[in-house]
């Protein structure tokens, strides 16, 4: 009863005005995607294996090697996942895919600039115009809770998984974040990769509860195919290294939707005050600023990797994405980017989140960006006394800055000049 009560409230809080989480109309990819659907810009690819798959991973630029298989019975479709069927998710920056063999639709989860996580299916069966179909809050019971800020958002699980993938609950789950301890991540996860003495909960089979993990069958396999068929998958990989980039973006939704809600509900409950002590419309209370401010820096701490749990050894992938997801930039002008691993004592090379770029990022209330910006500004300078962000080193701050100025910074727009002769011709293009 009483998690039954703590998610009602917590649905409460984004279901009231300005949120209006479920009367809202969604702005993130699914939702322009079916737009273009709709005015027959973008056609999505049927296949006879994978239905949609491919065309949509493809219509949203996500790459098969982003591939990460599950084999907990932890999500809505449980009566089809198991160790012999495990559920794949691929992503990017912004979406989350879902594909399970032989089910008749894809699952898709999407981060929306105003509303945090939104949750569709699309039906595998071949359709002249595919639609996507809005979740309408079975997904916000497992999604809108503690374990996801109490907002809409994303997590990842990690489960003590028999057999058959059902999870012992008995034995506990953890959520997997950055600040999670390596050896209690990725249980009923299948992974792929190297990560030498350091161990996890992956890969493994739990017989019975209470039965001694033995964690050293589940570390450094790099081949999945004695386990299950890995032919009906887009790649037969579950890569460490995307699981690692995963770990990080899915609580970093989370907190940016945090702040997006905390900042906006402050400021419409700031201005019912302001009309009822006849205060001016744009007046900001003290209360308004500290709301915003704590929630702001419950991010920065993630944003920056303050609390991040080092790693002991180096890892390594199978699939390629480590290249792929580097790649992707962008970079600043010595060819840095937020996106270079370093995997040898943490994720990232340069401790500071690539969803700053983020359209999520880059559209929070003005009041909380502002506040937000002038702190990192504040912390790379090393201005801070808290003493919270003393795990960035002077190299780390001077590399994060330059990084930042070069990619971040809007340029200004060169417009072409005009001829003040308008008797000269103008050289004709090639």
């Amino acid at each position: 009863m009483a998690l039954v009560i703590g998610q009602a409230q917590a649905q409460d809080f984004f279901e009231q005005a300005p949120i209006r989480y479920s009367e809202s109309k969604p702005t993130d990819p699914i939702s322009i995607l079916q737009k273009s659907i709709d005015a027959d810009q973008v056609e999505l690819v049927h296949a006879k294996e994978h239905g949609y798959l491919r065309g949509l991973l493809k219509a949203l630029k996500i790459s098969p090697k982003s591939q990460l298989l599950v084999y907990s019975k932890t999500s809505l479709q449980l009566h089809r996942i198991s160790p012999y069927t495990p559920r794949a998710i691929y992503f990017n920056d912004d979406v989350y895919v879902g594909f399970i063999p032989g089910s008749d639709r894809l699952e898709i989860s999407s981060a929306d600039p105003a509303l945090g996580g939104v949750f569709y299916t699309l039906s595998q069966d071949k359709q002249k115009n595919p639609r996507f179909v809005r979740d309408q809050g079975n997904c916000l019971a497992c999604h809108a809770n503690s374990r996801t800020q109490d907002v809409p958002g994303h997590l990842i699980r990690s489960v003590y998984t028999s057999a058959n993938g059902q999870p012992h609950y008995g034995m506990g789950t953890h959520l997997t974040t950055q600040e999670s301890d390596f050896q209690e991540r990725f249980g009923g996860w299948y992974i792929t990769g190297t990560h030498g003495s350091i161990r996890h909960l992956g890969n493994l089979i739990v017989k019975q509860n209470g039965d001694k993990i033995e964690r050293d069958a589940g570390a450094n396999i790099v081949d999945l195919s004695k386990k299950f068929r890995t032919d009906r998958y887009l790649t037969p990989h579950s890569d460490l290294v995307a699981m690692m980039v995963l770990t990080h973006q899915a609580e970093m939704h989370n907190l940016i939707t945090l702040v997006n809600f905390q900042t906006r509900q402050a400021i419409h409950q700031g201005k019912v005050m302001n009309k009822a002590l006849d205060r001016p419309e744009d007046f900001v209370s003290e209360s308004t600023i500290n709301r915003v401010n704590s929630a702001v820096e419950k991010l920065l701490r993630y944003l920056l990797f303050a609390d991040e749990k080092k790693l002991d050894a180096r890892i390594t992938g199978t699939s390629g994405f480590r290249e792929y997801f580097e790649s992707l930039g962008p970079f600043d002008k010595q060819g840095r980017s937020l996106r270079q691993l370093d995997l040898e004592t943490r994720t990232f090379k340069y401790p500071c989140s690539y969803l700053i770029y983020s359209k999520s990022f880059q559209r929070l209330p003005v009041l909380a960006k502002s506040r937000i910006i002038s702190r990192i500004n504040e912390i790379l300078a090393g201005k801070d006394q808290s003493g919270d962000f003393d795990s960035l080193t002077a190299k780390d701050r001077q590399a994060i800055r330059e990084i930042l100025r070069d990619t971040l910074v809007p340029k200004p727009k060169v417009t072409k000049p005009k001829s003040t002769n308008p008797k000269t011709p103008q050289p004709k293009s090639q």
